[in-house]
Protein backbone atom coordinates (compact mmCIF):
# COMPACT_ATOMS: atom_id res chain seq x y z
CA UNK A 1 0.00 0.00 0.00
CA UNK A 2 1.31 3.49 -0.85
CA UNK A 3 2.51 5.67 1.99
CA UNK A 4 0.12 8.43 3.02
CA UNK A 5 2.03 11.64 3.62
CA UNK A 6 0.75 14.98 4.92
CA UNK A 7 2.48 18.26 4.12
CA UNK A 8 1.63 21.20 6.40
CA UNK A 9 1.94 24.58 4.70
CA UNK A 10 1.90 25.56 1.04
CA UNK A 11 4.85 27.91 0.74
CA UNK A 12 7.57 27.13 -1.79
CA UNK A 13 9.13 24.38 0.32
CA UNK A 14 5.78 22.70 0.98
CA UNK A 15 4.68 22.81 -2.65
CA UNK A 16 8.05 21.45 -3.80
CA UNK A 17 8.17 18.65 -1.23
CA UNK A 18 4.59 17.64 -2.01
CA UNK A 19 5.24 17.50 -5.77
CA UNK A 20 8.38 15.34 -5.48
CA UNK A 21 6.79 12.99 -2.94
CA UNK A 22 3.69 12.50 -5.08
CA UNK A 23 5.85 11.90 -8.13
CA UNK A 24 7.53 9.07 -6.22
CA UNK A 25 4.17 7.31 -5.84
CA UNK A 26 3.10 8.49 -2.39
CA UNK A 27 -0.42 9.64 -1.57
CA UNK A 28 0.12 13.24 -0.57
CA UNK A 29 -2.27 15.63 1.16
CA UNK A 30 -1.27 19.27 1.61
CA UNK A 31 -2.92 21.32 4.39
CA UNK A 32 -2.91 25.13 4.22
CA UNK A 33 -4.36 27.32 6.99
CA UNK A 34 -5.13 30.24 4.67
CA UNK A 35 -7.74 30.33 1.93
CA UNK A 36 -5.15 30.26 -0.85
CA UNK A 37 -1.82 28.53 -1.41
CA UNK A 38 1.58 30.21 -1.56
CA UNK A 39 2.48 31.07 2.01
CA UNK A 40 4.36 34.37 2.06
CA UNK A 41 4.12 34.42 -1.74
CA UNK A 42 0.34 34.76 -1.78
CA UNK A 43 -1.39 37.21 -4.09
CA UNK A 44 -4.58 39.22 -3.74
CA UNK A 45 -6.73 41.24 -6.12
CA UNK A 46 -8.86 44.29 -5.44
CA UNK A 47 -12.30 44.93 -6.88
CA UNK A 48 -10.87 47.84 -8.87
CA UNK A 49 -8.31 45.66 -10.68
CA UNK A 50 -5.06 45.93 -8.72
CA UNK A 51 -3.12 42.66 -8.32
CA UNK A 52 -0.62 42.52 -5.45
CA UNK A 53 2.07 39.93 -4.75
CA UNK A 54 2.22 39.84 -0.96
CA UNK A 55 5.83 38.79 -0.50
CA UNK A 56 8.70 37.85 -2.84
CA UNK A 57 9.36 40.21 -5.72
CA UNK A 58 13.02 39.55 -6.68
CA UNK A 59 13.40 36.77 -9.25
CA UNK A 60 17.02 35.70 -8.83
CA UNK A 61 18.79 32.36 -9.34
CA UNK A 62 16.26 31.24 -11.92
CA UNK A 63 18.38 28.20 -12.76
CA UNK A 64 17.14 26.60 -9.51
CA UNK A 65 13.56 26.84 -10.73
CA UNK A 66 14.53 25.73 -14.22
CA UNK A 67 16.07 22.53 -12.86
CA UNK A 68 13.01 21.82 -10.76
CA UNK A 69 10.66 22.28 -13.74
CA UNK A 70 12.90 19.95 -15.78
CA UNK A 71 12.53 17.25 -13.10
CA UNK A 72 8.84 17.14 -13.99
CA UNK A 73 9.29 17.34 -17.76
CA UNK A 74 8.58 21.06 -18.09
CA UNK A 75 10.28 24.26 -19.08
CA UNK A 76 9.71 27.56 -17.35
CA UNK A 77 8.22 28.89 -20.59
CA UNK A 78 5.38 26.39 -20.20
CA UNK A 79 4.08 28.47 -17.29
CA UNK A 80 5.07 32.12 -17.58
CA UNK A 81 7.08 34.67 -19.53
CA UNK A 82 10.21 35.96 -17.83
CA UNK A 83 11.32 39.56 -18.43
CA UNK A 84 14.95 40.58 -17.97
CA UNK A 85 14.82 43.94 -16.17
CA UNK A 86 17.00 46.78 -17.41
CA UNK A 87 18.05 48.44 -15.23
CA UNK A 88 17.97 45.62 -12.73
CA UNK A 89 17.12 48.19 -10.07
CA UNK A 90 17.90 51.74 -8.95
CA UNK A 91 19.69 52.73 -5.74
CA UNK A 92 18.90 56.17 -4.32
CA UNK A 93 21.59 57.71 -2.13
CA UNK A 94 21.53 61.09 -0.40
CA UNK A 95 23.64 62.69 -3.12
CA UNK A 96 23.16 60.54 -6.22
CA UNK A 97 21.15 57.83 -7.95
CA UNK A 98 22.59 54.69 -9.53
CA UNK A 99 20.93 52.53 -12.16
CA UNK A 100 22.29 48.97 -12.04
CA UNK A 101 22.72 47.79 -15.65
CA UNK A 102 21.28 44.58 -17.06
CA UNK A 103 24.58 42.94 -18.02
CA UNK A 104 28.17 42.60 -16.86
CA UNK A 105 29.54 44.89 -19.55
CA UNK A 106 27.35 47.70 -18.28
CA UNK A 107 28.27 46.91 -14.69
CA UNK A 108 31.98 47.18 -15.47
CA UNK A 109 31.44 50.62 -17.01
CA UNK A 110 29.42 51.75 -13.98
CA UNK A 111 32.05 50.52 -11.54
CA UNK A 112 34.85 52.28 -13.42
CA UNK A 113 32.86 55.53 -13.32
CA UNK A 114 32.44 55.31 -9.56
CA UNK A 115 35.94 54.04 -8.74
CA UNK A 116 38.73 53.89 -11.33
CA UNK A 117 40.21 50.39 -11.49
CA UNK A 118 37.15 48.75 -9.97
CA UNK A 119 36.05 47.26 -13.29
CA UNK A 120 38.89 44.74 -13.07
CA UNK A 121 38.11 44.22 -9.39
CA UNK A 122 34.51 43.46 -10.30
CA UNK A 123 35.67 40.77 -12.72
CA UNK A 124 37.83 39.20 -10.01
CA UNK A 125 35.02 39.42 -7.47
CA UNK A 126 32.53 37.81 -9.85
CA UNK A 127 34.92 35.03 -10.86
CA UNK A 128 35.22 34.08 -7.20
CA UNK A 129 31.45 34.54 -6.67
CA UNK A 130 30.71 32.31 -9.65
CA UNK A 131 32.85 29.56 -8.17
CA UNK A 132 31.04 29.89 -4.83
CA UNK A 133 27.71 29.82 -6.64
CA UNK A 134 28.54 26.68 -8.59
CA UNK A 135 29.92 24.82 -5.57
CA UNK A 136 27.49 26.29 -3.08
CA UNK A 137 24.26 25.88 -5.04
CA UNK A 138 25.13 22.52 -6.58
CA UNK A 139 26.92 20.81 -3.67
CA UNK A 140 26.90 22.70 -0.39
CA UNK A 141 23.20 23.61 -0.10
CA UNK A 142 21.96 20.22 -1.27
CA UNK A 143 23.14 18.52 1.92
CA UNK A 144 20.49 17.56 4.51
CA UNK A 145 23.02 18.63 7.18
CA UNK A 146 22.44 15.82 9.66
CA UNK A 147 26.14 16.02 10.58
CA UNK A 148 29.50 17.36 9.37
CA UNK A 149 30.46 14.03 7.79
CA UNK A 150 28.32 14.98 4.78
CA UNK A 151 30.83 17.72 3.97
CA UNK A 152 33.88 15.48 4.06
CA UNK A 153 34.10 15.06 0.31
CA UNK A 154 37.28 15.74 -1.62
CA UNK A 155 35.57 18.41 -3.71
CA UNK A 156 34.25 20.34 -0.72
CA UNK A 157 37.53 19.93 1.16
CA UNK A 158 39.42 21.39 -1.80
CA UNK A 159 36.87 24.21 -1.99
CA UNK A 160 36.94 25.16 1.69
CA UNK A 161 39.40 28.04 1.39
CA UNK A 162 37.88 29.41 -1.81
CA UNK A 163 34.41 29.38 -0.25
CA UNK A 164 35.55 31.95 2.37
CA UNK A 165 33.41 30.43 5.11
CA UNK A 166 35.29 32.15 7.93
CA UNK A 167 35.50 35.68 6.47
CA UNK A 168 32.69 38.15 7.02
CA UNK A 169 31.00 39.68 4.02
CA UNK A 170 31.77 43.32 4.82
CA UNK A 171 35.52 42.79 5.14
CA UNK A 172 35.47 40.62 2.03
CA UNK A 173 33.79 43.33 -0.06
CA UNK A 174 36.23 45.87 1.36
CA UNK A 175 39.15 43.94 -0.14
CA UNK A 176 37.83 44.73 -3.61
CA UNK A 177 36.08 48.11 -3.40
CA UNK A 178 36.58 51.39 -1.52
CA UNK A 179 33.76 53.48 -2.96
CA UNK A 180 30.88 53.68 -0.43
CA UNK A 181 28.42 53.42 -3.33
CA UNK A 182 29.97 50.22 -4.66
CA UNK A 183 30.24 48.71 -1.21
CA UNK A 184 26.57 49.43 -0.56
CA UNK A 185 25.69 47.95 -3.94
CA UNK A 186 27.64 44.77 -3.24
CA UNK A 187 26.39 44.44 0.34
CA UNK A 188 22.75 44.90 -0.54
CA UNK A 189 21.96 41.30 -1.64
CA UNK A 190 22.90 39.75 1.71
CA UNK A 191 20.22 41.84 3.42
CA UNK A 192 17.88 39.11 2.14
CA UNK A 193 19.79 36.73 4.44
CA UNK A 194 18.62 38.62 7.48
CA UNK A 195 21.70 40.00 9.22
CA UNK A 196 24.39 42.65 9.04
CA UNK A 197 27.07 42.15 6.36
CA UNK A 198 29.48 41.99 9.32
CA UNK A 199 27.83 38.74 10.46
CA UNK A 200 27.21 37.03 7.11
CA UNK A 201 29.93 34.65 5.81
CA UNK A 202 31.74 35.85 2.70
CA UNK A 203 30.64 32.64 0.97
CA UNK A 204 27.36 34.42 0.27
CA UNK A 205 29.00 36.59 -2.37
CA UNK A 206 27.45 33.82 -4.46
CA UNK A 207 24.28 35.94 -4.24
CA UNK A 208 26.03 38.76 -6.12
CA UNK A 209 26.67 36.34 -8.94
CA UNK A 210 23.18 34.83 -8.75
CA UNK A 211 21.68 38.31 -8.93
CA UNK A 212 23.89 40.76 -10.80
CA UNK A 213 25.64 38.35 -13.19
CA UNK A 214 22.66 36.08 -13.92
CA UNK A 215 20.30 39.04 -13.96
CA UNK A 216 17.20 40.33 -12.20
CA UNK A 217 13.99 39.12 -13.80
CA UNK A 218 10.24 39.45 -13.46
CA UNK A 219 7.64 36.73 -14.15
CA UNK A 220 4.72 38.24 -16.04
CA UNK A 221 1.53 38.07 -14.04
CA UNK A 222 3.50 38.57 -10.85
CA UNK A 223 5.49 36.29 -8.60
CA UNK A 224 2.34 34.28 -7.99
CA UNK A 225 2.86 32.88 -11.48
CA UNK A 226 5.62 30.77 -9.92
CA UNK A 227 3.29 29.58 -7.15
CA UNK A 228 0.63 28.69 -9.74
CA UNK A 229 3.18 26.70 -11.73
CA UNK A 230 4.24 24.68 -8.68
CA UNK A 231 0.62 24.10 -7.67
CA UNK A 232 -0.21 22.84 -11.19
CA UNK A 233 2.76 20.47 -11.12
CA UNK A 234 1.81 19.18 -7.67
CA UNK A 235 -1.80 18.59 -8.70
CA UNK A 236 -0.68 16.73 -11.81
CA UNK A 237 1.33 14.40 -9.58
CA UNK A 238 -1.81 13.72 -7.54
CA UNK A 239 -1.36 16.03 -4.54
CA UNK A 240 -4.67 16.75 -2.80
CA UNK A 241 -4.97 20.32 -1.50
CA UNK A 242 -6.91 21.26 1.64
CA UNK A 243 -7.05 25.07 1.94
CA UNK A 244 -8.57 26.87 4.90
CA UNK A 245 -7.49 23.86 6.96
CA UNK A 246 -5.18 24.81 9.85
CA UNK A 247 -3.59 21.88 11.64
CA UNK A 248 -4.43 22.01 15.34
CA UNK A 249 -2.39 19.07 16.67
CA UNK A 250 0.15 16.44 15.64
CA UNK A 251 -0.42 13.22 17.58
CA UNK A 252 1.58 10.00 17.71
CA UNK A 253 -0.73 6.98 17.39
CA UNK A 254 -0.13 3.26 17.91
CA UNK A 255 2.73 1.71 15.92
CA UNK A 256 4.24 5.16 15.41
CA UNK A 257 1.63 6.37 12.96
CA UNK A 258 0.95 10.10 13.02
CA UNK A 259 -2.41 11.83 13.13
CA UNK A 260 -3.27 15.43 12.34
CA UNK A 261 -6.20 17.11 14.00
CA UNK A 262 -7.75 19.41 11.41
CA UNK A 263 -11.02 21.20 12.15
CA UNK A 264 -11.56 18.83 15.10
CA UNK A 265 -11.18 15.73 12.91
CA UNK A 266 -8.23 13.34 13.11
CA UNK A 267 -6.57 12.14 9.90
CA UNK A 268 -3.89 9.45 9.98
CA UNK A 269 -0.67 9.48 7.96
CA UNK A 270 2.49 7.44 7.71
CA UNK A 271 4.70 10.52 7.54
CA UNK A 272 4.28 14.25 8.03
CA UNK A 273 6.34 17.06 6.46
CA UNK A 274 6.05 20.45 8.16
CA UNK A 275 6.58 23.43 5.88
CA UNK A 276 4.82 25.60 8.44
CA UNK A 277 6.77 27.78 10.87
CA UNK A 278 9.16 25.41 12.67
CA UNK A 279 8.58 26.85 16.15
CA UNK A 280 4.81 26.90 15.71
CA UNK A 281 4.83 23.34 14.38
CA UNK A 282 6.58 22.15 17.51
CA UNK A 283 3.87 23.70 19.69
CA UNK A 284 1.48 21.21 18.05
CA UNK A 285 3.47 18.43 19.75
CA UNK A 286 3.77 17.51 23.44
CA UNK A 287 6.85 19.28 24.96
CA UNK A 288 8.70 15.99 25.39
CA UNK A 289 8.55 15.32 21.64
CA UNK A 290 9.85 18.69 20.44
CA UNK A 291 13.31 19.16 18.98
CA UNK A 292 13.90 22.53 20.62
CA UNK A 293 12.96 24.40 23.78
CA UNK A 294 11.63 27.95 24.05
CA UNK A 295 15.06 28.95 25.33
CA UNK A 296 16.61 27.67 22.11
CA UNK A 297 14.36 29.82 19.94
CA UNK A 298 14.90 32.86 22.14
CA UNK A 299 18.67 32.45 21.63
CA UNK A 300 18.46 32.45 17.83
CA UNK A 301 19.13 35.43 15.57
CA UNK A 302 16.08 35.89 13.39
CA UNK A 303 15.88 37.74 10.13
CA UNK A 304 13.85 40.96 10.34
CA UNK A 305 10.15 41.44 10.14
CA UNK A 306 8.88 44.03 7.67
CA UNK A 307 6.41 46.84 7.39
CA UNK A 308 4.76 46.43 3.99
CA UNK A 309 2.27 48.65 2.19
CA UNK A 310 0.30 47.65 -0.89
CA UNK A 311 -0.78 50.84 -2.65
CA UNK A 312 -2.96 51.45 -5.68
CA UNK A 313 -2.12 54.88 -7.15
CA UNK A 314 -4.68 56.62 -9.34
CA UNK A 315 -2.17 57.86 -11.94
CA UNK A 316 1.18 56.95 -13.47
CA UNK A 317 4.26 57.96 -11.47
CA UNK A 318 7.21 59.31 -13.48
CA UNK A 319 10.89 58.62 -12.79
CA UNK A 320 10.25 55.33 -11.03
CA UNK A 321 11.83 51.98 -11.91
CA UNK A 322 10.49 48.47 -11.31
CA UNK A 323 12.79 48.07 -8.26
CA UNK A 324 14.12 51.02 -6.22
CA UNK A 325 16.23 50.90 -3.05
CA UNK A 326 16.26 54.00 -0.85
CA UNK A 327 19.70 54.08 0.78
CA UNK A 328 19.97 57.76 1.69
CA UNK A 329 20.71 56.87 5.32
CA UNK A 330 23.27 54.69 7.06
CA UNK A 331 22.76 50.92 6.71
CA UNK A 332 24.45 50.11 10.01
CA UNK A 333 22.21 52.54 11.88
CA UNK A 334 19.12 50.80 10.53
CA UNK A 335 20.60 47.37 11.32
CA UNK A 336 21.32 48.49 14.90
CA UNK A 337 17.67 49.47 15.26
CA UNK A 338 16.68 45.98 14.10
CA UNK A 339 19.12 43.83 16.10
CA UNK A 340 20.49 46.07 18.84
CA UNK A 341 17.99 48.54 20.25
CA UNK A 342 15.10 46.70 18.55
CA UNK A 343 13.09 49.84 17.94
CA UNK A 344 11.39 51.51 15.02
CA UNK A 345 14.17 53.04 12.89
CA UNK A 346 14.73 56.77 13.07
CA UNK A 347 16.22 56.96 9.57
CA UNK A 348 14.89 53.92 7.74
CA UNK A 349 16.08 52.39 4.53
CA UNK A 350 13.32 50.90 2.43
CA UNK A 351 12.44 49.27 -0.88
CA UNK A 352 9.82 50.13 -3.49
CA UNK A 353 8.57 47.75 -6.17
CA UNK A 354 6.42 49.07 -9.01
CA UNK A 355 5.57 46.00 -11.13
CA UNK A 356 3.10 47.98 -13.24
CA UNK A 357 6.14 49.57 -14.91
CA UNK A 358 6.72 46.15 -16.52
CA UNK A 359 3.34 44.40 -16.36
CA UNK A 360 0.08 46.07 -17.41
CA UNK A 361 -1.96 43.22 -15.89
CA UNK A 362 -1.27 44.19 -12.26
CA UNK A 363 -2.97 47.61 -12.32
CA UNK A 364 -5.89 49.27 -14.13
CA UNK A 365 -5.00 51.42 -17.17
CA UNK A 366 -3.05 54.60 -16.35
CA UNK A 367 -2.65 53.61 -12.71
CA UNK A 368 0.25 52.27 -10.68
CA UNK A 369 0.82 49.28 -8.41
CA UNK A 370 3.22 50.11 -5.56
CA UNK A 371 4.73 47.74 -2.98
CA UNK A 372 6.76 49.37 -0.19
CA UNK A 373 8.82 47.33 2.30
CA UNK A 374 10.82 48.50 5.31
CA UNK A 375 12.86 45.95 7.38
CA UNK A 376 11.94 46.00 11.04
CA UNK A 377 12.80 44.30 14.35
CA UNK A 378 10.76 41.23 15.23
CA UNK A 379 8.28 41.28 18.14
CA UNK A 380 7.99 45.06 18.00
CA UNK A 381 4.72 46.85 18.76
CA UNK A 382 3.10 47.87 15.51
CA UNK A 383 -0.13 49.76 15.89
CA UNK A 384 -1.90 51.35 12.93
CA UNK A 385 -0.88 54.89 13.86
CA UNK A 386 2.82 53.99 13.75
CA UNK A 387 2.37 52.20 10.43
CA UNK A 388 0.75 55.32 8.99
CA UNK A 389 3.51 57.55 10.36
CA UNK A 390 6.16 55.53 8.52
CA UNK A 391 4.11 55.39 5.35
CA UNK A 392 4.08 59.18 5.26
CA UNK A 393 7.85 59.28 5.80
CA UNK A 394 8.45 56.87 2.94
CA UNK A 395 5.95 58.58 0.62
CA UNK A 396 7.71 61.88 1.22
CA UNK A 397 11.04 60.40 0.13
CA UNK A 398 9.42 58.62 -2.80
CA UNK A 399 7.81 61.89 -3.83
CA UNK A 400 11.13 63.72 -3.68
CA UNK A 401 12.67 61.02 -5.85
CA UNK A 402 9.93 61.02 -8.49
CA UNK A 403 8.98 64.69 -8.39
CA UNK A 404 5.43 63.88 -7.24
CA UNK A 405 4.93 65.70 -3.94
CA UNK A 406 1.32 64.81 -3.12
CA UNK A 407 1.47 61.03 -3.43
CA UNK A 408 -0.67 60.46 -0.34
CA UNK A 409 -3.55 62.20 -2.11
CA UNK A 410 -3.27 59.85 -5.09
CA UNK A 411 -3.76 56.62 -3.11
CA UNK A 412 -6.82 54.79 -4.37
CA UNK A 413 -6.19 51.55 -2.47
CA UNK A 414 -4.13 50.93 0.69
CA UNK A 415 -3.38 47.84 2.77
CA UNK A 416 -0.62 47.35 5.30
CA UNK A 417 1.07 44.19 6.62
CA UNK A 418 3.45 44.04 9.57
CA UNK A 419 4.57 42.08 12.63
CA UNK A 420 1.17 41.11 13.96
CA UNK A 421 0.05 40.04 10.47
CA UNK A 422 3.08 37.77 10.01
CA UNK A 423 2.14 36.16 13.31
CA UNK A 424 -1.55 35.82 12.46
CA UNK A 425 -1.25 34.67 8.84
CA UNK A 426 1.90 32.52 9.01
CA UNK A 427 2.36 31.78 12.74
CA UNK A 428 5.78 33.37 12.22
CA UNK A 429 8.00 33.39 15.30
CA UNK A 430 8.23 36.99 16.51
CA UNK A 431 6.53 38.03 13.29
CA UNK A 432 9.71 37.43 11.30
CA UNK A 433 9.49 37.82 7.53
CA UNK A 434 12.41 35.68 6.30
CA UNK A 435 13.25 33.01 8.90
CA UNK A 436 16.61 32.63 10.64
CA UNK A 437 19.49 34.90 9.75
CA UNK A 438 22.24 33.10 7.82
CA UNK A 439 25.01 33.90 10.27
CA UNK A 440 27.96 31.50 10.47
CA UNK A 441 26.66 29.87 13.68
CA UNK A 442 23.26 29.38 12.06
CA UNK A 443 24.51 27.79 8.84
CA UNK A 444 24.43 24.16 7.66
CA UNK A 445 24.56 21.67 10.57
CA UNK A 446 23.87 24.49 13.04
CA UNK A 447 20.40 25.11 11.59
CA UNK A 448 17.29 23.43 13.03
CA UNK A 449 17.21 19.81 11.89
CA UNK A 450 15.15 18.38 9.05
CA UNK A 451 14.01 15.44 11.18
CA UNK A 452 12.36 15.18 14.57
CA UNK A 453 14.78 13.38 16.88
CA UNK A 454 11.94 11.70 18.82
CA UNK A 455 9.55 10.84 15.97
CA UNK A 456 11.29 9.23 13.01
CA UNK A 457 8.48 9.90 10.53
CA UNK A 458 8.14 13.64 11.24
CA UNK A 459 10.13 16.05 9.05
CA UNK A 460 10.61 19.80 8.71
CA UNK A 461 11.31 21.97 5.67
CA UNK A 462 11.37 25.67 4.82
CA UNK A 463 13.30 28.81 5.60
CA UNK A 464 13.92 27.97 9.28
CA UNK A 465 15.97 24.92 8.37
CA UNK A 466 18.51 24.16 5.63
CA UNK A 467 19.57 25.78 3.43
CA UNK A 468 17.96 29.03 4.61
CA UNK A 469 15.79 32.04 3.66
CA UNK A 470 14.75 33.01 0.14
CA UNK A 471 12.72 31.47 -2.67
CA UNK A 472 15.47 29.29 -4.28
CA UNK A 473 16.64 27.95 -0.87
CA UNK A 474 13.02 27.14 0.08
CA UNK A 475 12.60 25.17 -3.14
CA UNK A 476 15.87 23.35 -2.45
CA UNK A 477 14.72 22.63 1.11
CA UNK A 478 11.53 21.00 -0.15
CA UNK A 479 13.49 18.87 -2.59
CA UNK A 480 15.99 17.81 0.11
CA UNK A 481 13.32 16.65 2.55
CA UNK A 482 11.42 14.78 -0.17
CA UNK A 483 14.63 13.02 -1.19
CA UNK A 484 15.32 12.10 2.45
CA UNK A 485 11.89 10.42 2.72
CA UNK A 486 12.22 8.62 -0.60
CA UNK A 487 15.75 7.50 0.27
CA UNK A 488 14.69 6.18 3.70
CA UNK A 489 12.05 3.96 2.10
CA UNK A 490 14.52 2.66 -0.48
CA UNK A 491 17.12 1.95 2.22
CA UNK A 492 14.68 -0.13 4.27
CA UNK A 493 13.53 -1.98 1.17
Amino acid sequence: MNERIAVIGSGFSGLTAAAYLAKSGREVHLFEKNAEVGGRARQFKTDSGFVFDMGPSWYWMGDILDRMFADFGYKREDFYELINLNPQFEMVFSDRKIDVPQDMDGLRVLFEELEPGSGIQLERFMQSAKYKYEVGMQDFVLKPCHNWIEFMSLKIAKSAVRLDLLSNFRDYVGRYFKSPYLRALMEFPVIFLGASPKQIPAMYSLMNYGGYALGTHYPMGGFYSVVSALKQIAEEQGVVFHVGSPVEEIAVEDAGQLALRVQDQKRQFDKVVCSSDYHHTETLLPPALRNYSEEYWESRTFAPSSLIFYLGINEKIPNLKHHTLFFEHDLDEHIEDIYGTKKWPENPLFYVCCPSKTDDSVAPPDKENIFILMPLAIDIDDDDAVREEYLQKMLKRLGQHTGVQDLHEKIEYKRSFCVRDFKADYNAYGGNAYGLANTLKQTAVWKPKLRNKHIENLYYTGHLTVPGPGVPPAIISGKIVAHEIIKSKETRA
